[in-house]
């Protein structure tokens, strides 16, 4: 793949891995006014909290805070404002209906870059249970441990 064309990653949803047993990933793009490009060119985003609302057959970010850009001009920015994504109809409907299901959600794990254009990656989550926190922390002490022994 061309260095082109290669997607590089902006900010990555590291808690969405820990709080979530996470399916289906798939790519959606974000609409974003202008000093936010920038914003989020400097990496000034955060995704504490995000996830994906779906309203009147459209797909809504919530929460994903985009830090104001300092020269963004006389007009204001909200950091915290619902941002629409970029999907098919088929799309918002698969997530939708999965939504639909007890305990399901709809959570953004990656934000990128591909062919000069904002990214997001977003994933059907399953919230995990204390006991899958505990057997997630066990297999890594295990990986840890016999990466350590081979080593």
């Amino acid at each position: 793949m061309s260095k082109k064309n290669s997607p590089s990653s902006i900010a990555v949803n590291k808690k969405a891995r820990h709080l979530y047993e996470l399916s289906e990933f798939t790519e959606a793009g974000i609409a974003l006014t202008g000093p936010e490009v920038k914003s989020i060119r400097l990496g000034k985003v955060n995704f504490v909290d995000s996830y994906v609302e779906f309203k009147n057959g459209e797909a809504w970010l919530n929460s994903l805070h985009v830090a104001p850009y300092v020269n963004g001009g006389y007009v204001p920015q909200e950091p915290d404002r619902p941002r629409r994504l970029l999907l098919h109809s088929r799309e918002i409907g698969r997530f939708a209906a999965s939504v639909a299901q007890k305990g399901l959600t709809v959570v953004p794990v990656r934000l990128y870059f591909k062919n000069r254009r904002i990214k997001i990656e977003i994933a059907l989550g399953r919230g995990k249970k204390l006991h899958d926190h505990r057997d997630t922390l066990k297999q890594r002490a295990a990986e840890r441990d016999a990466a350590r022994e081979l080593a």
